[in-house]
């Protein structure tokens, strides 16, 4: 059996080939008709059920505990709803040069999108950091996101591009928030059920996003969308998006420091605060653009890649800073036990986050 484990040297995570393989199943084979229906509806469920195990997970007095910590929390939304879209809408000058407009509609998407829960806190505790406002900031940015996203869209992206109505945000609000908040009611029930069972339940997270993928981008292979993209503008978006998320990393640092933020709460600022959330995006990005959702995602699911590849590389070296060593000394009094290892994603290595 560990010869069948996915490789640790390998660059890539075993999910987005799983996510990669998706998309091509949805180029091969798209749902049409009767099936798209079937898809749609069984996406949505599928997103509710998640984000109500979302809201199963995070202990209330955890969140309660968390906002007394609000200079970090203020920070990681700065950086999250202000600072990304500030450089998606300086990404505008790239058009037509770089980037076409489908393509930097979705790359401004992608800087409205709220920041990871899951691998926020994978990251923070390999490197670790400050673990419980980790957790804490992901969660509110997912909160707020909800709404705030939306509005955000409209307001930037506009046009017939984005269908945003009173309707579309209770849509996003109906798929997203209300399981969240059902999750936290009934967490005293079923708190113990999803801890002991986090494994199975891990495959419904990722169960989850996959099937958002193929509806998304069954819908834009039968709309014809992915006619409009080249092999050159695909190259020109991921050269963006890597110098996007070197100018955040270095931000979420080194503006932490000056703030005077101590580096366990630094290093929780960087990785809560220069990730985008693929489990928040798709369901959004099915609802406000429709059909052509499958190119707004786009810039997001390769964004999503580049973070994990170069946030666990981060991690790792933060692990070994001399710094990091004193730390791990007192990781036990400032990490609450068994807090940092619930959240990597169920069965895989520490640095292998699909979110």
């Amino acid at each position: 059996m560990k010869r069948l484990r996915w490789p640790s040297w390998m660059p890539i995570d075993p999910y987005i080939v799983l996510l990669l393989g998706t998309v091509g199943l949805a180029a091969l084979l798209p749902a049409r008709g009767t099936a798209a229906d079937v898809t749609s509806g069984a996406s949505t469920a599928a997103i509710a059920f998640l984000f109500f195990l979302y809201g199963a997970r995070l202990s209330t007095r955890e969140a309660l505990d968390g906002l007394r910590h609000w200079r970090l929390h203020l920070t990681v939304l700065v950086c999250t709803f202000v600072l990304f879209p500030v450089f998606g809408l300086a990404a505008r000058g790239l058009v037509p040069a770089l980037l076409d407009q489908p393509l930097y509609q979705g790359l401004l998407f992608l800087t409205l999108v709220p920041s990871t829960i899951q691998s926020s806190i994978a990251f923070t505790s390999i490197a670790r950091g400050n673990v419980p406002a980790a957790i804490c900031a992901g969660s509110f940015s997912s909160l707020i996101g909800i709404v705030l996203t939306p509005l955000l869209a409209a307001g930037l992206l506009g046009g017939e591009e984005v269908g945003f109505s009173t309707d579309s945000l209770v849509k996003i609000v109906l798929q997203l928030l209300v399981p969240f908040l059902a999750g936290q009611v009934l967490r005293r029930w079923i708190g113990g059920f999803v801890t002991r069972h986090k494994k199975v339940l891990g495959l419904v997270d990722r169960g989850s996003i996959l099937l958002v993928v193929y509806n998304a981008f069954s819908e834009g292979v039968n709309r014809g969308v992915w006619h409009q993209v080249s092999p050159v503008r695909l190259a020109g978006l991921l050269g963006v998006e890597a110098v996007l998320l070197a100018v955040m990393l270095v931000l979420t640092w080194y503006g932490a420091r000056v703030l005077g933020f101590g580096r366990k709460d630094r290093i929780a600022i960087q990785f809560a605060g220069s990730k985008k959330s693929l489990a928040s995006g798709l369901p959004m990005a099915s609802v406000l653009f429709g059909g052509h959702a499958s190119l707004a995602v786009l810039p997001l699911m390769l964004f999503h890649q580049m973070q994990l590849m170069v946030c666990a590389v981060i991690a790792k070296r933060r692990a070994r800073d001399p710094e990091g060593a004193k730390d791990a000394d007192a990781g036990a009094a400032t990490d609450a036990p068994g807090e940092s290892a619930a959240h990597p994603v169920e069965g895989q290595p520490e640095n292998r986050v699909l979110r």
